[in-house]
């Protein structure tokens, strides 16, 4: 799969990692093409250094690595390049206190997708920082991380899926993109008990089995139903 990423921070760096080692052709894509050119050669595999147009217009799926504030302007300006490109969004609108920037407006995905109103925008990889993404792989008391991924476009979901693999870890459909708003509160709610608290979120939630009280696991939607959990 050709992956273009846009960005060369840390989360550019963790998750192209993973998927040049797994074969797949990346480029690296930034505004400083020192940084981009640095990022390439540590990610190694044959990964490859580029402008952010460059990066674009190579991948089937490009990844936006970009902070909240910046990821809809540079897309807005790739859009023509992105075009029916699977596009990726890790990013998270948690600002000073833990609070959700995007409060009362859009999720973050959303916006991406309406800056580039011909990709195929998916969202994924947002829940953990970038260290759990290093992680070869990302298990922890023996289960693979679960990695939520929502979009609207079931073939995207599926390159996103496979790339979720690549990196060790098992994708969990829960939804449209509709749900980005969703998965980006909860990354809100998780930093502010992890940083802010320093709980551990798992102590939150109850086993399956007791989801719907003792016992009472709800039933699983058909597989073939549109848009639902999976």
């Amino acid at each position: 799969m050709r992956i273009g990423v846009l960005g060369t921070g840390r989360m550019a760096d963790a998750l192209a990692t993973h998927w040049a080692r797994a074969g797949h052709e990346v480029v690296v894509g930034g505004r400083d093409a020192r940084r981009a050119e640095r990022l390439a050669a540590r990610i190694g595999c044959g990964a490859r250094p580029a402008g952010l147009g460059a990066a674009a217009a190579a991948g089937h799926v490009v990844l936006a690595a970009l902070p909240y504030g910046a990821g809809a302007e540079v897309v807005r300006e790739l859009r023509t390049a992105l075009a029916d490109k699977v596009l990726v969004d890790c990013s998270n609108p948690v600002g000073p206190g833990f609070r959700l920037l995007t409060e009362g407006g859009p999720p973050a995905a959303r916006r991406l997708a309406e800056a580039a109103p011909g990709a195929r925008v998916v969202k994924a990889f947002n829940l953990c920082h970038e260290d759990v993404w290093r992680m070869r792989p990302p298990v922890f008391d023996g289960r693979p991380l679960a990695v939520p991924v929502c979009g609207d476009d079931e073939p995207a979901l599926a390159d996103v899926g496979a790339l979720v693999r690549d990196a060790g870890c098992e994708p969990l459909e829960v939804g449209g993109l509709g749900q980005a708003g969703l998965l980006e509160a909860t990354a809100a709610l998780f930093i502010s008990l992890w940083v802010g608290r320093g709980a551990d979120v798992r102590s939150i939630a109850p086993p399956l089995a007791w989801a719907a009280g003792p016992g009472g696991v709800p039933p699983r939607p058909p597989a073939s139903a549109p848009g639902t959990p999976t």
